[in-house]
């Protein structure tokens, strides 16, 4: 069995990645700038607990994690490094590298973690873009909309999970007393663990169309695609995923799955999972974004769920230099639904109650914030509370009792007076 260093975890409290590898036999290792935040959390610290062992950096400097993790690997060599959150995805290449072990190469991981590059990159491997700009200043924020016109939609250049996007679609959203654009940067904005967001905003011609994502397994440069989750979105302006359907890989994905593939290649994708959002515009596929990562916010347990495999179980396979054992060409056919628990107002949790059903076809029922915590209508993904994860055969049942579960969960909070 295998020694693999784990770093950090999704949504600092997602330890999927720890069973998998227990699961599996496997020895693990921790690697954060912040251990209090996952000891602080009972689940979590128990799923840690058995680490061989746990390092600390703080401040994640380069340099010291590099000696940390040698120390390390002298005491208990390191078989393969995995990481599957975006602001730690350079480190992670890096370590892999100094290890020598199976990981995107730097190059690849370094531009992926920049939204304005990889635009250029496939726009300057033929893959058609929409018009985009890159603002590093709010003067040349506006000056980006000017020139691209009405709607254009605006990120981070180095964001994930949905934060921090704007959307402007009309000339009123341009008007001095409510426009963005005049005080955009410097954003400020903090991703956690120390890392504060770079402030390069990309800026680029707003898509219609339907939204997917692709959850794809790469060895050696060559890759295998899993499925296509179809997202549903929250009503504008939120910039949340309301839910999405999973369906495994199939021969009608198959322009979908070559355009993907030819993304992949363009940004000398060679090692890894990847998950890439894509619109489904009246002109063909489009490129929202590449990310070097397995797929976040749970939703590789939904995609388990579809193949009848834990997907995490075979990222570790992939790391450790082979394709997982048995993963189908063609897997049986089920498809798998989630759907997110929301407030309909701003306040504070004061309990979550939930249905209390026991159908063979809900597989994962769980809550993301507790009593005590501040809530909002969504606006962006981290401001969902819960999900339900619903897997069978016929697509309209299994959305429809996930659509049913939400809709009788019932978020209570706090009364005003009960501040008093």
């Amino acid at each position: 069995m295998a020694h693999v260093l784990i770093i950090d975890l999704p949504g600092g409290n997602d330890t999927d990645i720890i069973e998998a590898a227990v699961n599996a036999g496997h020895t693990f290792s921790f690697l954060t700038s912040q251990l209090d935040l996952y000891r602080s959390q009972a689940a979590v610290q128990t799923a840690i607990s058995a680490a061989f062992e746990q390092l600390e950096v703080p401040g994640f400097e380069y340099a010291q994690v590099e000696r940390s993790v040698l120390a390390l690997h002298q005491r208990n060599p390191i078989d393969a490094v995995l990481c599957l959150i975006d602001i730690r995805l350079t480190e992670a290449s890096l370590l892999a590298r100094c290890l020598g072990v199976r990981y995107l190469n730097h190059d690849s991981a370094k531009l992926l973690r920049d939204k304005f590059s990889v635009r250029r990159r496939l726009s300057d491997r033929g893959l058609v873009q929409p018009e985009f700009e890159l603002a590093q200043t709010n003067e040349e924020l506006k000056q980006a909309v000017a020139r691209l016109g009405l709607p254009v939609l605006i990120k981070p250049a180095d964001g994930y999970g949905s934060q921090n996007i704007v959307v402007l679609r009309h000339p009123e959203d341009l008007e001095p007393w409510i426009s963005p654009l005049e005080n955009m940067l410097p954003s400020r904005a903090d991703y956690g663990l120390g890392v504060l967001a770079n402030d390069r905003l990309l800026v680029e011609r707003y898509m219609d169309g339907s939204f997917i994502g692709c959850d794809t397994l790469t060895v050696n440069g060559q890759h295998r695609m899993l499925g296509v989750n179809e997202k549903l979105m929250f009503a504008p302006p939120s910039f949340a995923i309301k839910g999405g359907c999973f369906t495994p890989n199939c021969p009608e994905f198959s322009v979908i799955e070559r355009y993907v593939f030819e993304a992949l290649d363009a940004v000398g994708f060679n090692w890894g999972a990847a998950h890439i959002e894509l619109m489904l515009t009246d002109d063909g596929p489009r490129i929202i974004e590449i990310n070097p990562r397995l797929v976040g916010a749970k939703i590789a347990r939904l995609v388990g769920y579809a193949l009848g495999r834990s997907v995490h179980e075979d990222l570790i396979e992939v790391h450790l230099g082979r394709w997982p054992r048995d993963l189908p060409e063609e897997p049986p056919f089920q498809v798998a639904v989630t759907r997110w628990i929301t407030a309909s107002e701003s306040g504070v949790i004061d309990k979550v109650e939930l249905p209390s059903w026991t159908d063979p076809q809900i597989r994962s029922v769980e809550l993301l914030k507790a009593s005590g915590d501040s809530v909002r209508p969504p606006f962006e993904n981290a401001d969902r509370i819960g999900c339900v994860m619903v897997c069978g055969p016929a697509r309209p049942d299994v959305e429809q009792l996930a659509e049913r579960f939400v809709a009788e969960a019932t978020v209570l909070l706090v009364k005003p007076k009960d501040f008093a």
